[in-house]
């Protein structure tokens, strides 16, 4: 009998150690420097160095309501001064400068960009990413400082891209202030995407990693994977939403974009780009992905 209970306390052990490893892959994903993002970017065509060395940019430093600075750029308008503002969300592992081929066309169309780095992404500070958790209370910070910067008539949308595209549909759901928002690839529920990244990359079930892994995340950062649900304020959104998802996308299912769109009781879109990856629906077919955001904002009185 010892040693059955050996072998017990043995297999235990082992699990508690490969899910407090799953965690930390987690909580602290790689990410990759703003450089790296940039010359990424830069070598699949996206930007060109001379545009982006040309661009009017302001560096700011937003304070967090979590005590660190969120690193962000102000681009004004091409067209001219004005109080409406996008702001732009990127995905995990990036930073703002995954961003910049998004603004270009808002600010062409008469919006200012303001980009930012997440939490322990490029220049802002942050211990763990929470996939939403925590992210959308500094986009909240972000969304604060461009309504103060834009006074009594700033009209301000978000355009967020997967990760970045939960934590705006997540902020979305607790304010009713931003005009639009685009989400491009966004995961509808965080242990859904991970339970589907464990059966795709390890052919594993969610149990019993994933409430192992969700507890270590709770004592080590507060929050557990299923805190960070786009689906499940998705009703509570106001403002009107773009969603956009690749249809060849087999990171982040489109199924879940599919789905928030049929649950999201504000007015809405959905364009399912043809042949597109995960976050690729922009450079599969730049002119249809412009047409779709052109209409879009048409439609809810945004674009002449």
């Amino acid at each position: 009998m010892a040693w059955l209970w050996m072998s017990v306390g043995t297999a235990a052990a082992a699990l508690l150690a490969v899910s407090y490893y799953f965690s930390e892959r987690v909580l602290r994903i790689r990410t990759n420097k703003g450089e790296a993002v940039l010359a990424s970017e830069l070598g699949q065509g996206r930007l060109t160095r001379e545009a982006v060395e040309a661009l009017p940019k302001e560096e700011l430093a937003i304070a967090s309501p979590f005590g660190y600075s969120l690193y962000a750029w102000f681009l004004p308008s091409a067209a001219g001064e004005t109080a409406r503002t996008v702001v732009f969300v990127h995905g995990v592992t990036s930073s703002l400068h995954g961003m910049l081929k998004y603004a270009e066309p808002f600010r062409r169309r008469g919006f200012n960009a303001l980009l930012y780095d997440h939490r322990r992404h490029g220049r802002s500070g942050g211990d763990f990413t929470s996939y939403g958790y925590y992210e959308k209370r500094d986009l909240a910070a972000v969304v604060d400082y461009a309504f103060e910067r834009g006074g009594p008539s700033a009209v301000v949308g978000v355009f967020g891209e997967s990760m970045g595209a939960a934590t705006a549909l997540q902020y979305a759901a607790e304010d009713d202030r931003p005009a639009f928002v685009v989400a491009d690839c966004p995961y509808s529920d965080f242990r859904e995407q991970l339970a589907h990244r464990l059966k795709v990359e390890y052919g594993l079930p969610p149990f019993p990693l994933l409430p192992l892994t969700s507890l270590w995340c709770k004592l080590r950062a507060g929050f557990r994977i299923g805190d960070a649900s786009p689906m499940r304020g998705i009703a509570a959104v106001r403002a009107p939403i773009l969603f956009v998802h690749g249809e060849a996308d087999d990171y982040v299912p489109p199924a879940m974009s599919a789905a928030l769109h049929a649950r999201a009781a504000a007015p809405k879109a959905l364009y399912l780009a043809p042949g597109a990856a995960h976050a690729q629906s922009w450079a599969q077919d730049r002119d249809a992905y412009e047409r779709e955001l052109d209409a879009f904002l048409r439609a809810n009185g945004l674009l002449d």
